[in-house]
């Protein structure tokens, strides 16, 4: 259905459907399709095209449109991947002499690199619920420990929130994802409905049982979410938003904080401690090693920033260093960084092992 109330073209409806049956999408991003796509069959309507013959002129002409409604470069993209994987299906139908997009380039878009807590923020979120755990009644401890679990696996495994949520308390037929308290191991279900298994350390697994211990208070009878609502069903991803940035407000960290940041995290802090990017991109469940490498720059950037902060020839770029000054001792040398083994190891350890 269109925004106003009307249908899309049973040709799009199906292209909609080979997406989610054959593609395996996402429900969020189906979703994204299809208001791609009622857009374009919009401006279509109002011009009086057939999108199937659609020429070059008018398909360039629309996207001119968007970006004169103030959309983002990467935002015309996105609108233009979805156009695309339209025609692209029409021309495998034969139903398409020509792909009127074949020459139309989507403006160029700075790639922005994701936000990630640093060490110190992400470990006074992950480590607050154990200085609360006695505050508040009896329901408030039950969802204190359940937040807990959750914020232990986005950072600790580096789930996505669909991951995370669809988690079951055991892996029966039909189970989307679970937990093996005994291995550490989360499995899920991630993008394109690939599965993958991830693990995680005892202080996840520490969380899990604490909440395991007090989940049948809270959830209804039957119901097989490993985390749940007040309501005693699964747990919805708004809920779960809700939750965490009242979490990173009680823990007074000066960013608003999303699930998807503590994915970010988990990569960025892990990368910093082992340089491995391919166990990253394994662990993240990258298709593409491509994907995972935009986390290269966040760690240059964290080793900028400790070259600015603690090299003196970097401080002399800026001031003349100050005896005695922050960063120095009484003879004015660096002080040393964290030694190896410190928390940054926290995502990738294991129980009782190394990683």
């Amino acid at each position: 259905m269109t925004p106003d109330g009307a249908p899309l073209p049973p040709d799009i409806e199906r292209f909609l459907e080979h997406l989610r049956v054959e593609r395996r999408l996402a429900a969020r991003t189906l979703a994204l399709y299809r208001a791609s796509l009622t857009r374009l069959h919009q401006a279509a309507q109002a011009q009086g095209v057939v999108l199937e013959q659609a020429a070059p002129h008018h398909l360039r002409g629309w996207m001119t449109a968007l970006r004169g409604r103030g959309l983002a470069p990467r935002s015309i993209a996105l609108e233009l991947a979805a156009w695309r994987g339209l025609y692209r299906w029409w021309g495998r139908e034969g139903r398409l002499q020509r792909d009127p997009l074949a020459e139309l380039k989507a403006p160029r878009a700075a790639r922005p690199l994701p936000k990630a807590l640093a060490v110190d923020q992400a470990m006074g979120l992950v480590e607050r619920p154990d200085r609360e755990a006695a505050q508040g009644g009896a329901g408030e401890r039950v969802l204190q420990a359940r937040d807990q679990a959750i914020v232990e696996l986005l950072y600790g495994a580096g789930l996505r929130i669909g991951e995370l949520l669809g988690l079951d308390v055991d892996g029966l037929q039909g189970a989307a994802g679970w937990v093996d308290l005994q291995d550490c191991t989360a499995h899920v279900r991630g993008k394109g409905s690939k599965r993958r298994s991830v693990p995680f350390g005892p202080p996840a697994r520490q969380a899990l049982q604490a909440w395991l211990a007090l989940r049948a208070t809270l959830a209804a009878a039957g119901e097989r979410a490993l985390f749940v609502s007040r309501r005693g069903t699964r747990l919805g991803a708004e809920a779960l938003r809700r939750r965490l940035r009242a979490q990173a407000r009680a823990a007074g960290l000066p960013v608003r904080v999303h699930p998807h940041m503590l994915r970010h995290s988990f990569a960025s802090h892990l990368l910093q401690s082992s340089g491995d990017l391919r166990a990253v991109q394994e662990l993240l469940g990258h298709a593409s090693i491509s994907t995972t490498q935009i986390y290269t720059r966040l760690d240059f950037q964290h080793l900028a920033r400790a070259y600015d902060a603690s090299h003196p020839r970097a401080r002399r770029r800026h001031a003349s260093p100050v005896p005695g000054g922050a960063g120095q001792g009484a003879e004015g040398e660096v002080a040393p960084g964290p030694e190896p083994g410190d928390r940054t190891s926290r995502p990738g350890e294991r129980g009782g092992a190394g990683a």
